[in-house]
């Protein structure tokens, strides 16, 4: 085949679809311009089977990436998808979890608390833990040193990258539905040992002093974690209306951005815990700002993520990103 001759013969048509790629169109010339598509598509099909890479084939490979475009949309530029992430797709995706966060919550603080005070009750039970004067120097030396040992920026760099990936396992591998169970039971036993330790040397007050300054913020974080991965278990358990391998899609997508918004917050503990936790500064002032580190989470989780949720945000991609979902009765 002449590729000039096939040029020649449908260059009209081709300059017609480049038109209508470019113009504002009614339902007549929607209909045209998929007709012209079409047929170009064959033409170039036909000019890279009988003639290979050309000229008038890369020139009319350009008009039907300009008539593809208009067919299918484009997707939005890197600023408007880094805006509805924040705006928009992660506070919805955090507001959904609010519930199953809070009862993670008081159930851990239940765990910490029990196993705290049934082990510093007994003597006996304090003395399986260690000899008396390694707990005494865990007591008045150590507990407190972990936040100093280090520089501030090691530190904070060693406890964020720690607690995004304990954040990342709880959502990921949630899916087991025993991952998050068995990470917060172990975190609340550890704690709730520590604090008996330290109870029981007369320091319960110096935990405490040092725990809520970042651990309100890092805590919640993992809380949340748990919760997005208890959720991706039960979108496979009850999935309603939408087949098991769907729901797990959706709520998997969903629980993604969780994980990756968790990573932004658990810096911004990391960083209390470094660069607040342990300075010489007063203890109302370290509590202060660990509460409004924690007050910033909550609002954008609660009050942004409600918003967001009430224009219809699930968490999910858009349809563009995710694909066309399925529709199903009911």
């Amino acid at each position: 085949m002449d590729a000039d001759a096939l040029t020649d013969a449908r260059r009209a048509e081709w300059e017609r679809l480049d038109r209508l790629s470019r113009e504002r169109l009614d339902g007549a010339g929607v209909d045209e311009l998929i007709v012209r598509y079409r047929a170009a598509s064959a033409d170039l099909a036909e000019l890279k089977t009988t003639v290979g890479e050309s000229p008038q084939g890369s020139y009319l490979s350009t008009i039907l990436v300009r008539a593809r475009l208009r067919l299918t949309g484009a997707s939005d530029s890197i600023l408007t998808q880094v805006s509805r992430f924040f705006a928009l797709q992660l506070p919805a995706a955090l507001y959904r979890l609010r519930w199953t966060t809070l009862v993670i919550a008081v159930s851990f603080i239940a765990i910490v608390v029990g196993t705290a005070a049934w082990i510093s009750s007994d003597p006996a039970l304090i003395a399986t833990l260690g000899p008396p004067d390694m707990l005494a120097q865990y007591a008045d030396e150590s507990f407190t040193g972990y936040y100093t040992e280090n520089p501030a920026a090691v530190f904070m760099g060693m406890v964020w990258t720690n607690n995004a990936w304990i954040a990342l396992q709880c959502v990921l591998f949630g899916i087991t539905g025993i991952w998050p169970v068995n990470v917060l039971v172990q975190n609340a036993m550890g704690l709730g040992i520590s604090g008996a330790v330290m109870a029981a040397h007369g320091r319960a007050d110096v935990m405490i002093l040092y725990i809520l300054p970042h651990g309100l913020l890092e805590m919640t974080c993992i809380f949340v974690a748990a919760a997005g991965g208890l959720h991706l278990f039960w979108s496979w358990v009850a999935p309603g209306a939408r087949s098991r391998g769907e729901s797990l899609a959706a709520e998997g997508r969903s629980l993604a951005t969780v994980a990756i918004g968790l990573v932004f917050a658990l810096f911004l503990a990391g960083l209390v815990e470094g660069f607040v936790t342990g300075w010489a500064l007063p203890w109302p002032v370290k509590i202060g700002i660990g509460v409004a580190a924690l007050a910033v989470f909550l609002i954008y989780m609660l009050v942004v993520g409600r918003r967001a949720v009430l224009r219809g945000e699930t968490g999910d991609l858009v349809e563009y990103e995710a694909g066309t979902p399925r529709l199903v009765a009911g």
